[in-house]
């Protein structure tokens, strides 16, 4: 039998706060197996489904796309369209990320007293999507 843990235990070793967790199982993203007096109990996997979760939220899905992820018995259940769509954005991200720490580097090594003289910071800035 998986060991259970209580919510506090949960809520330790996650580092999620116990409301959060309760607010995770309201929106259907975890279920507790039971209680014990008036704490709720989970199974171990629950940490495991927690790091799916924030794994989730990093990329920058809803709690309810992160939902939609699961089956009703909490089992991994992939909408590889979705997760395709989101590398794609994830991607145009980077590239955003990439040329905005290109003009900051830019202006770090510059020689320039004003940037907005410099050929090639114009050049960036033109080229850029700030």
């Amino acid at each position: 039998m998986e060991k259970e843990l209580d919510i506090g235990e949960v809520a330790r070793l996650s580092g999620i706060a116990p409301s959060a967790l309760r607010h995770y199982e309201k929106k259907g993203l975890i279920a507790s197996i039971g209680r014990n007096g008036l704490r709720r109990q989970y199974a171990a996997g629950v940490l495991d489904q927690l790091k799916l979760i924030a794994l989730g939220r990093l990329a920058g899905f809803t709690l309810d796309e992160i939902a939609s992820l699961f089956d009703v018995r909490g089992r991994i259940a992939l909408d590889r369209r979705l997760l395709a769509a989101r590398i794609e954005e994830l991607d145009r991200t980077l590239r955003r990320l990439g040329q905005v720490r290109a003009g900051l580097q830019h202006m770090v090594d510059c020689p320039e007293p004003e940037h907005l003289q410099c050929p090639q910071f114009r050049k960036l800035l033109q080229q850029g999507e700030f």
